[in-house]
């Protein structure tokens, strides 16, 4: 007899061993047709599993996200499947589930080609009709290796030879295909119905720059055409959006060879830049951080006491002077270390905040640079909290306010928040986990978060919240932190004196708000459409004349207006307006400034808001009033 618990809780007893299909099947015919997996006990498994002793299980279909990623990866073996049938000498490695899509990497003599890809994704819609069944079967790794050697496929071979001889691995078949997989995979091809292959890119073999160049083909899959719809049209307008584009349309940086991850900033950019300082710096102040700066290249010694050198060498850039090793800092924590361990601090002064505009520097691998989102050189917003355990609680309860807000001001009203939990490996005892992932999930309570737990994902120092921002678009950036730190105080001997007049170590609690000030222009450049709100925008006001016969009067506005705090171009050429309108429309300027001689003989001024708005003739004290009050308001 075996006993199956469904997940509103209600049993289904069966006299011999059963299928997860055959659960379905006892459920309804619905369901039944639906499945595409099942999650026995936790693990998702075919819905061709036998389950042979009582277990829980839930039927996965196409409205689970679990249900999502068996038919991502079951549409990377139908283009695999597909491949093999247009290209019979082609020869097949990995192809994995990744973020809203899949991959699958092939050998082949020539190049594939856009056309390539629309054969291969017309192949992959008539296998689909076929509804063939995938089926799963196990053999003795060397027999599978030599299954596989004896097809041709000398990577499956490779991938298989690396397993232990004594374990047995599982093959999936559709049709005349065999592939090598973990699965699940969904019952039969016909369940796959909404794909699309996005592109063609090289691969090495392993990641391994020593061996051959494959060729990677991405693709998409979904459940229901409405939501592959809504994707490519998400992937349309971050096109649009692209800051790379649009920070050279915009004049406000560019990236060049000699200098690869990192930014040369143009003057209209740098504007942007020093908005974003000044408007932190100013958070900073108003509560209760001191600035401070710490070297940008420290001896070799401190990364290994502070664990970095054991850790993340590799991603850090060294140098030598006189038989002396160093490292380009890549985070400012030990840096902020040395400035609290440089003097003696009583317990009245925590907690004591730190702040920095601090410069890093980290070696990345030159294929996974992205514009201003993955650099080598950047400035983090960092902060450093010296407390003590009793007051970790209020400091993130006040630092998620404190992100709240700030995120509001830059836009952003949409914030997903995670509680990164204690990993296997760790240090520290279990009494101080517990009171530091109390009271990030206190915190987050007391400020009427939602918030999901994910366990295991803490640093191996303490616990984080993850603060993820949703764009205008809806894509996902994480990007703020606080993190739990009781190691690095211990490797770098920092103390403060108790009330009992003994010496203790503080937590420090490493926070960001904004994290890479070039990632977050990135993404205010992206969400925004390069249409910065007046507060950030590099030029806020552009004044135009219709001719020569006002550009004095063009002149004293743009003067007055500067006088007054506003950043304001004047363009007085010898242009026809329209042409003029056009080109700073172009440019995406909040306000334009049109005078002509009415204008000019009433002592006003006529304004064009962004969108081609047209606000009509004001007097230039009204125009000051608006504008002010949309930067007070960070409308």
């Amino acid at each position: 007899m075996v006993s199956v618990r469904l997940p509103d809780g209600s049993q289904r007893q069966f006299d011999a061993p059963v299928t997860v299909a055959q659960v379905a099947a006892s459920i309804g015919s619905g369901l039944a047709k639906a499945a595409l997996a099942g999650k026995v006990d936790g693990k998702v498994v075919d819905t061709s599993f036998l389950i042979d002793r009582d277990a829980d299980l839930a039927i996965v279909t196409d409205k689970d996200a679990d249900g999502l990623d068996v038919i991502r990866h079951s549409t990377a073996h139908l283009l695999a499947y597909a491949v093999k049938e247009l290209f019979p000498d082609a020869q097949v490695t990995i192809g994995p589930v990744i973020d809203n899509g899949f991959y699958y990497d092939f050998s082949y003599k020539r190049p594939f080609t856009p056309e390539d890809l629309q054969a291969i994704e017309k192949k992959m819609a008539e296998l689909a009709k076929k509804d063939e069944p995938v089926t799963r079967r196990v053999l003795p790794r060397d027999e599978a290796v030599a299954y596989f050697k004896s097809i041709g496929e000398t990577y499956k071979a490779e991938i298989i030879e690396s397993i232990p001889a004594d374990q047995d691995v599982s093959l999936y078949a559709e049709g005349g295909f065999t592939d090598l997989c973990r699965g699940p995979h969904v019952p039969s091809t016909g369940k796959l119905k909404v794909f699309k292959l996005m592109k063609l890119a090289g691969a090495y073999w392993r990641g391994d720059s020593k061996n051959e160049m494959l060729q990677r083909i991405y693709g998409t899959a979904w459940a229901k055409k409405e939501e592959q719809d809504a994707y490519l049209h998400m992937l349309e307008e971050a096109e649009k959006r692209d800051h790379r584009k649009l920070g050279r349309a915009l004049d406000l940086f560019h990236f060049q060879e000699e200098a690869p991850g990192l930014i040369f900033w143009h003057p209209k950019g740098w504007t942007v830049w020093q908005q974003v300082e000044q408007y932190m710096r100013r958070v900073y102040q108003d509560n209760g951080y001191q600035e401070v700066k710490a070297p940008q290249i420290l001896d070799r010694s401190l990364w290994e006491k502070s664990g970095h050198w054991e850790n993340y060498k590799e991603n850090m850039f060294t140098t030598d002077s006189e038989n002396r090793a160093y490292a380009l800092k890549p985070m400012n924590c030990p840096g902020h270390v040395q400035i609290f361990r440089s003097n003696m601090h009583s317990y009245r002064e925590l907690p004591l905040r730190y702040g920095e505009f601090g410069q890093c520097h980290r070696n990345e691998p030159s294929g996974s640079l992205h514009g201003m989102m993955r650099v080598r050189g950047f400035t983090q917003d960092d902060g450093h909290i010296f407390c003590t355990e009793d007051q970790i609680l209020d400091e993130c309860v006040a630092y998620t306010a404190l992100l709240q807000k700030v995120y509001k001001d830059f836009g952003f009203t949409s914030i997903i928040y995670k509680v990164a939990m204690r990993p296997e490996k760790r240090v520290g005892s279990d009494d101080a986990w517990d009171k530091a992932e109390n009271a990030l999930i206190e915190s987050l309570k007391r400020s009427g978060c939602e918030y999901e737990i994910s366990p295991g994902e803490g640093a191996f120092y303490g616990p984080k919240i993850e603060y993820t921002l949703k764009d205008a678009i809806g894509r996902m950036w994480q990007c703020g932190t606080m993190q739990v730190d009781f190691s690095m105080p211990v490797r770098l001997e920092a103390e403060y004196v108790a009330e009992d007049n003994t010496r203790k170590i503080p937590v420090m609690l490493h926070r960001a708000i904004l994290g890479s000030l070039e990632r977050f222009i990135g993404m205010l450049i992206e969400n925004h459409a390069g249409a910065l709100p007046l507060w950030l925008a590099p030029v806020q006001v552009a004044v135009l004349n219709i001719s020569d016969g006002q550009a004095e009067y063009a002149q004293s506005i743009a003067q007055n207006l500067k006088k007054q705090g506003f950043r304001v171009h004047v363009d007085l050429r010898n242009e026809k307006i329209t042409y003029k309108i056009r080109e700073h429309s172009v440019q995406k300027l909040p306000y334009i400034v049109v005078v002509g001689d009415k204008e000019r003989d009433a002592n006003t001024v006529a304004v064009r808001a962004r969108g081609n708005i047209d606000l009509g003739v004001m007097p230039i004290d009204e125009l000051v009033e608006r504008l002010h009050g949309e930067i007070d308001t960070k409308a």
